[in-house]
């Protein structure tokens, strides 16, 4: 199974389409913000166009961050600013977070399978942990 390239290939197929007159990211916050009460009340004041275009890049860093095993400067400032002294994001969010992005890619990806949905969450699930290990510390602290 290679894990990138079916990662890859879903990540194409799901920006190339829309669903019900929606874009996969626009579609994703829909439904997260909509999954619980916690999650719309961190959203109330957030310039959506900008959130999902942080996203996007995000999924860059996500990805490199799966293939190298290595948190770069960007990750490394989103960690920070998610954590509880900053946007205060608590790590059970994250499992949501997730459960809610593969809900969307199933929506999205005509070719959706067990092997498709694994490897979103094993591309994901790396910086879910560098995530939610420094929500209480902070990067670099130990």
């Amino acid at each position: 199974m290679d894990i990138e390239r079916l990662f890859d290939a879903s990540y194409v197929r799901v920006l190339s389409r829309e669903v019900e007159g929606q874009a996969f990211f626009e579609a994703f916050y829909e439904r997260f913000i909509a999954a619980s009460p916690e999650v719309s009340a961190k959203f109330r004041h957030t310039d959506m166009a900008r959130q999902r275009a942080m996203l996007k890049k995000a999924f860059y860093h996500l990805l490199a961050f799966y293939a190298s095993s290595h948190a770069d400067y960007y990750l490394q400032q989103v960690a920070i600013s998610h954590g509880r002294a900053h946007l205060d994001i608590a790590p059970a969010l994250y499992d949501l977070w997730l459960e809610t992005l593969i809900d969307t890619v199933r929506a999205f990806d005509e070719r959706f399978d067990d092997e498709v949905e694994l490897a979103w969450r094993l591309v994901m699930t790396p910086g879910i942990v560098f995530m939610t290990f420094h929500y209480d510390r902070g990067v670099g602290a130990g």
